[in-house]
């Protein structure tokens, strides 16, 4: 029979898992971006193979998400971007992490805490990503091209005009052109 446990981190642990990060970051100087990617995707595999916790596999997930943000030469991250994410990936290259990977049940809890700490702290470039993702998904469908091909340029195109098109309907709606005593227009 499952057991439920739930707890909640303090500021000073917080505070501690992101000391642990840093210093990890520190120690992973020395990897390339290859071996740092190849090291979050033998985790993801790991994690698959293993028998654990809904609340891990979930954030794990997330995982793949800060992966494919690097890889995804269509999103096209800038360089400072592309570093965070880097560094925040370079935890899972760490061997010896808090819990040891093997402990039934428990092995991957510091894993699943720190993608959840590194996902609070990129949570804008995340929801980005997603978007573009859903754009490019969407344009491919409609367009019958290959979502490879669709680029970030293509959809800050689109978001700019989407934009556009909605403040002039708001203007529009909101009585513009002569309706206020105080329009210039």
């Amino acid at each position: 029979m499952p057991m439920e446990i739930t707890f909640e981190l303090s500021d000073d642990d917080l505070e501690y898992f992101q000391r642990i990060m840093l210093e990890t970051r520190k120690k992973s100087g020395d990897l390339d971006e290859a071996a740092v990617i190849d090291n979050a995707r033998q985790l993801l595999a790991q994690i698959a193979q293993s028998e654990t916790s809904d609340f891990i596999r979930e954030r794990m997930s997330q995982l793949e998400i800060l992966i494919g943000m690097v890889v995804d030469t269509g999103w096209g991250m800038e360089n400072e971007d592309r570093n965070h994410v880097l560094l925040a990936l370079s935890y899972f290259s760490e061997p010896q992490d808090l819990i040891p990977d093997d402990i039934p049940g428990l092995g991957f809890l510091d894993d699943a805490i720190m993608i959840e700490i590194v996902c609070r702290e990129l949570k804008h470039e995340i929801q980005a990503y997603r978007d573009f993702c859903v754009y490019r998904a969407a344009e491919s469908s409609r367009l019958g091209q290959e979502a490879m091909q669709l680029e970030r340029s293509d959809w800050l195109e689109e978001r700019r005009q989407q934009l556009h098109s909605r403040m002039r309907r708001r203007r529009r709606r909101g009585g513009g052109g002569g309706s206020s005593p105080f329009s210039l227009f």
